[in-house]
């Protein structure tokens, strides 16, 4: 296998077609049908099947591809590895943003990058772990702003950055929004955010160590922070999600955080990366960035910068 034939194989897929993919590569048809025909050849096995709209991958091709985006995204790794041991600076940086972070602070850790590095093109997700945990694999981005608890510890390592409280969440006029123990809860309907390996662990934590239970059948797993926001207030369910969240829409000032007898988890926000892959200058530079932000949050005039200094914890 060739890397040129991997690239053709990486375009189609994300293109879903010839014309597509070599536009994409900035190579003719030509070119990325001879490729893709190479591939097809060495392997033994048909790769991709052509339809009315396009083409797409095979079984075959389905299996090949995480491999061709892995070995792709290594290539790119050392790459900009190489360009730092040359003082050259990272043209591009991806970076998962965990949701809360992303409506408070991150406008100011952007302003701060952007002063220090104005060359380098910032690529930023909605950081939740069912998204950045998957692209982190494939090296198509360079680390994630998010939870640490539930991270399978040979494949990532991780660098905290604050803690802060894990709440349950009800909207201000919800029939239970008095309650003060999860008892009285177990019966209503609720949305949280957790990865399918991680659901056991989430559900430990908040139900589970208490000696309580709730039917799977009430729990709405999000994995999206706009659709749980939007169930806790449109659907009245109860949320279990960090504290600073009730800062940001549409939570805010519609939503309020139950005071319930039971100790409930702390959370975390940390710099999330591969395990044994160091972070390249421009990628240590946003993480100052972040740092910074974090502790300007503390010394604000801003009445809503001091709310968020006093839900978190400092780790650094």
């Amino acid at each position: 296998m060739k890397l040129h034939q991997l690239q053709a194989l990486i375009a189609l897929a994300d293109s879903g077609g010839i014309r597509s993919a070599a536009r994409a590569l900035n190579l003719s048809q030509a070119a990325v049908t001879r490729a893709l025909r190479e591939l097809e050849q060495e392997q033994g096995l048909p790769l991709l099947s052509r339809h009315a709209g396009g083409a797409r991958l095979t079984s075959a091709g389905q299996t090949l591809l995480p491999h061709a985006r892995q070995i792709a995204s290594q290539l790119e790794s050392a790459q900009r590895d190489m360009a730092s041991l040359r003082g050259e600076a990272p043209s591009r940086l991806c970076v998962g943003v965990t949701p809360w972070f992303g409506q408070t602070l991150l406008a100011a850790a952007v302003q701060a990058f952007r002063r220090q590095m104005p060359a380098v093109q910032l690529e930023l997700y909605e950081g939740l772990q069912a998204v950045s945990l998957a692209l982190l694999r494939n090296g198509q981005m360079q680390f994630a702003l998010g939870p640490a608890g539930a991270l399978p510890s040979q494949e990532f390592s991780h660098e905290p950055l604050a803690r802060y409280r894990m709440r349950v969440l009800a909207h201000i006029e919800h029939p239970q929004q008095a309650a003060h123990s999860l008892e009285q809860l177990l019966e209503h309907d609720w949305v949280m955010n957790f990865t399918q390996a991680s659901q056991a662990q989430v559900l430990q934590q908040l139900f589970g160590r208490h000696g309580y239970s709730v039917a799977p059948g009430r729990i709405v797993c999000a994995q999206s922070s706009a659709m749980l926001s939007s169930l806790i207030i449109d659907a009245g369910m109860l949320g279990y999600s960090p504290e600073p969240m009730l800062l940001c829409e549409p939570l805010r000032d519609k939503a309020r955080a139950l005071v319930l007898d039971e100790a409930l988890e702390e959370g975390d926000i940390s710099v999330i990366r591969l395990r044994d892959q160091a972070l390249d200058p421009a990628a240590r530079c946003f993480v100052q960035c972040l740092q910074q932000a974090l502790k300007a949050c503390a010394r604000s005039a801003n009445a809503d910068d001091r709310r968020l200094a006093d839900m978190l914890r400092l780790q650094f």
